[in-house]
């Protein structure tokens, strides 16, 4: 069997356990739900008219966690008894064990910090959390992953006292954004799903300078966090039957954050620096909706942190479309800005400028339509 072939298996069992995990232990929180307390009641702010279990972020959290767990335990046996592994494996692949071996403490460091940010999430479920405290628990964790790693965004700038700090900044908001998007069945898992695909895609066919090999390590914690968003999705999608709650927002925006900040994205000679700006195309319709929020809360006086009915998704219902059809409409732009990630590692300066264009062409567009909603409520 081919070292090719017996890769993309594993990539899909991956996926495939993640949902498996995921689907399980959403199923299991609906059921239980109300005696967790974890029930969702509508109310002005809130486009459902009943009651609806929350927290089924769990699932996505353990899906992750399970295929790591399962991952550490066949690195564990490869690494102390080689003998084990199946005939089937190829050379190339079993070369990969001792590389992998020395990333577990990293992965599972990276790991013990989305369970905080994940029951962090639980917590405000079901108790209700004042933000400034959920805000200083995710800058806390944000800090201590960054610096206990030595995480860098890539960003190209000579001031090594500043890349940690946005570094930390990015993690935070990424939480948030996932947070805030979270308002309409399907959404936020949504997004997610198709940018952790993209971002599988991307790290699969662009290689790591120092080996010029596929990233395949940060591309497996893409793949994990796809399977569980698609697990839960089946509990999600119209008319959701649960809701991920902060737990589940929180954990994915933290887990997309760190994935980001693992890659590379310059190819495999560092020919393409310009390719930095994928993340900011992989996630322009979360940052858009969240910097838009801000911006709107902040001039009618009010709180950046207040809940309301003025996201995107909310803004483009009042423009006349369905939620469906609010939904769907995000994910395309999230599809193509996504694709304009791909281009950056294979084009030139010419050519990244062209994806950037795309980028703030569609962004105006959206920030166009949506000037007739507030033209329409004036009117």
């Amino acid at each position: 069997m081919s070292s090719s072939l017996v890769l993309s298996l594993a990539l899909a069992g991956i996926v495939m356990v993640a949902s498996a995990v995921s689907l399980w232990v959403v199923s299991w929180v609906k059921l239980h739900a109300q005696g967790l307390r974890l029930i969702d009641m509508p109310n002005e702010r809130k486009v459902h008219t009943q009651p609806i279990p929350r927290g089924g972020g769990l699932g996505i959290w353990l899906g992750v966690l399970s295929v790591f767990s399962i991952g550490t335990l066949a690195v564990a046996l490869a690494s102390y008894s080689p003998s084990m592994l199946p005939e089937s494996i190829p050379e190339s692949l079993r070369l990969m064990v001792p590389g992998l071996w020395s990333k577990l403490g990293s992965i599972w460091l990276l790991l013990a910090g989305g369970s905080v940010v994940a029951i962090l999430g639980l917590m405000d479920d079901r108790f209700g959390l004042d933000w400034k405290v959920r805000i200083a628990v995710e800058f806390a964790v944000a800090a201590g992953i960054v610096y206990g790693l030595q995480l860098q965004l890539t960003a190209y700038i000579d001031l090594p006292w500043l890349t940690p700090i946005l570094s930390v900044i990015w993690i935070v908001m990424l939480i948030n954004s996932f947070n805030m998007l979270d308002n309409m069945d399907a959404l936020s898992a949504g997004v997610a799903a198709i940018i952790s695909g993209m971002l599988a895609l991307m790290l699969l066919t662009t290689s790591e300078p120092s080996q010029r090999e596929p990233q395949l390590f940060v591309a497996v914690m893409a793949l994990a966090l796809l399977g569980g968003l698609i697990g839960f999705l089946k509990h999600n999608w119209p008319p959701a039957s649960i809701f991920m709650g902060d737990s589940g927002s929180y954990f994915v925006g933290y887990w997309i954050a760190v994935t980001t900040l693992l890659s590379t994205y310059s190819g495999s000679s560092g020919q393409a620096p310009h390719a930095v700006f994928a993340p900011l195309c992989l996630l322009a319709i979360p940052i858009y909706d969240t910097l838009s929020v801000i911006a709107i809360r902040l001039r009618e006086g009010r709180s950046p942190f207040q809940a309301d009915k003025k996201h995107f998704s909310h803004r483009l219902v009042e423009l006349g479309m369905t939620k469906r059809q609010a939904v769907g409409t995000i994910y395309l732009a999230t599809l193509t800005c996504s694709l304009g990630a791909l281009l950056l590692p294979r084009t030139d300066w010419i050519g990244a400028g062209l994806v950037l264009l795309i980028v703030f062409a569609m962004l105006g567009l959206i920030a166009l339509l949506e000037s007739l909603t507030s033209k329409k409520s004036s009117a």
